[in-house]
């Protein structure tokens, strides 16, 4: 029996309960990476910042202004403000390793990550509502419209029940996972026909030089998905805050 394979690790142990492929481990080095960059940046902070921590500053100020209270104002968005750079920081760290060569591929392209952040953000702004207004309150106020025909709320009360509180959640971890697993797909596919063309049909070599070019080019478009995909998860559980927040205002 093999308890150590190459690409599963902790195989066996505890009925398999903690096993750990290549994608789990790329998962836990760039958490580790995550945290020892806000450690060594915030070490020993200086009132005019230089360095690390004024690239740390700056990525926190980003999410502060441009998110956080941009949407739900300066109160709230300072209150909320831990869970939404918890969750821009974790999705933009883990998508990285899509372009880093030896990872090639985003702990987010699988589907735990992404559901792991989207339950934060459903928690979240449940919690948020249910301080406001109390639960039932809170969960009334998000689902029934005021000022409906009576007979419409038996249509519209299950599509709002869905939209809120099913779909939300649903939404968050689908597009990110897909945007992340697609681009990794286009990525393999560019590189794998680079190498197919040039080193096994020759004679296609100058179409190689093109793919490459194509490929590279892909590579930095990937770039900008992967700031983009944080910051509309980001963005997106601002918005369910502060609608749970207005709730009464549905």
């Amino acid at each position: 029996m093999e308890f150590f394979p190459a690409d599963r690790w902790l195989t066996g142990f505890a009925g398999d309960a903690f096993v750990l492929d290549r994608l789990m481990l790329v998962r836990i080095l760039m958490a580790v990476v995550l945290a020892a960059f806000f450690a060594i940046a915030m070490r020993n902070p200086k009132l005019v910042p230089k360095g690390v921590q004024n690239v740390a500053e700056m990525a926190l100020d980003f999410v502060r202004i441009h998110i956080s209270q941009e949407i739900l104002g300066k109160e709230q968005g300072r209150r909320f403000l831990p869970v939404i750079a918890t969750i821009f920081f974790a999705v933009l760290v883990m998508n990285l390793p899509t372009v880093i060569p030896g990872l090639n591929i985003s702990p987010n392209a699988r589907i735990g990550f992404p559901l792991v952040l989207a339950i934060l953000g459903y928690v979240t702004f449940i919690y948020a509502g249910s301080k406001r207004f109390g639960f039932f309150k809170f969960v009334k106020s998000s689902v029934v419209i005021p000022n409906l025909p009576p007979a419409l709320h038996l249509l519209v009360v299950p599509i709002e029940i869905l939209s809120t509180f099913i779909l939300r959640p649903a939404t968050l971890t689908i597009r990110l996972m897909a945007n992340m697993l697609a681009g990794h797909l286009i990525i393999v596919l560019l590189f794998s026909a680079t190498n197919f063309f040039f080193w096994q049909l020759n004679g296609w070599s100058l179409l190689s030089v093109g793919i490459s070019a194509l490929s590279v080019a892909f590579t930095l478009f990937e770039l900008l998905v992967i700031v983009l995909q944080a910051y509309i998860f980001a963005l997106l559980v601002a918005v369910y805050i502060d609608l749970a927040l207005h709730a009464e205002s549905h």
